[in-house]
């Protein structure tokens, strides 16, 4: 996908202002609201704490960012569960940071929307940390095949940086 570094940042913008004003949305799965803090949206732009994406992987995921809320509302099944047990950044009431060994899970939806004049393949991940509400994570849509086999690629498998 061709774009340019002008057309990034506007697009980044634009669905930062948009997330914002998000809050939550209602998951019939969950039988609750699912929230979109700030988390989310960095870890559209960070693979990791303090390791960030390249700008074409982001600009896909910003691209049709649109498309997760409407995924949300109408998942009445879940297409993977991941539970693990991690080290999670976690801020005390000190406001320093710190990291805690917690149960954390990862739900995965997939769902084929339009966006963008076009039909996509998406994965949503819904993350909850123990003692904590459950959020928007990451949309993953496909971009690309295995060159090996072939097959579409729409994540490594690894729900925690995809």
């Amino acid at each position: 996908m061709d774009f340019s570094i002008e057309e990034f940042k506007q697009l980044k913008e634009e669905m930062e202002t948009w997330y914002a004003e998000i809050g939550k949305v209602y998951c019939p799965y969950f039988q609750e609201e699912i929230h979109f803090n700030r988390k989310g949206i960095e870890h559209l732009i960070f693979k990791d704490w303090n390791k960030i994406r390249l700008v074409d992987d982001q600009f896909i995921r910003f691209r049709h960012l649109k498309v997760v809320p409407e995924i949300i509302k109408s998942s009445r099944t879940v297409q993977g569960i991941l539970l693990v047990r991690q080290f999670e950044r976690v801020k005390k009431k000190d406001g320093k940071w710190q990291q805690i060994l917690k149960m954390t899970a990862y739900y995965e939806f997939i769902a084929v929307m339009e966006s963008h004049g076009s039909r996509i393949r998406a994965k949503v991940i819904i993350k909850q940390i123990e003692g904590g509400e459950k959020f928007f994570l990451s949309i993953i849509p496909f971009w690309g095949s295995d060159k090996l086999t072939g097959e579409r690629i729409l994540h490594s498998g690894n729900p925690r940086i995809d």
